[in-house]
């Protein structure tokens, strides 16, 4: 299981917010595929079970290239996953999705809860453009807004 490692009622200022869409912007203009966050407060079974719950809920599955990945923190429950689509996942692979989840654990546990996101955003704003580059028409499919429950 994955930890956050401290709680407060907003876990994100309206400006850090705005960051957080900033990057997945930034990070989208590079590539076709599709990043998104979403936080809610709870989360009652493993983190990747309801991120995978939650990419379908949002029909993010239904993008063009099957690239979208959504980063989900439950802040209440000090819990988070991150996982990709289908054509996202062959080519990056578990071990990937290993290494952001490390890389925003080494910032949670240093209680950079906005850094450990901004991380992510950018490691797979990287991949994405390494796999799905910018083509020349295309579209933002999905909202870069966080999604807060």
């Amino acid at each position: 299981m994955n930890a956050l490692p401290f709680l407060k009622k907003n876990i994100f200022s309206k400006e850090e917010v705005q960051q957080i869409a900033d990057a997945i912007a930034t990070s989208e203009k590079k590539t076709s595929g599709e990043i998104r966050i979403y936080l809610e407060p709870k989360c009652a079974v493993e983190p990747v079970v309801r991120a995978h719950a939650i990419f379908q809920e949002l029909g993010m599955e239904k993008t063009q290239a099957r690239n979208g990945v959504l980063i989900y923190l439950a802040y209440k429950d000090k819990k988070f996953a991150i996982c990709g689509d289908q054509a996202i996942h062959e080519i990056s692979g578990q071990a990937f999705w290993d290494n952001v989840v490390a890389e925003m654990q080494k910032h949670f546990s240093q209680k950079e809860i906005l850094k450990g996101v901004l991380i992510a955003i950018e490691m797979a704003g990287d991949k994405l453009q390494t796999y799905f580059p910018y083509q020349k028409g295309d579209r933002n499919e999905l909202s870069d807004a966080p999604i807060i429950n």
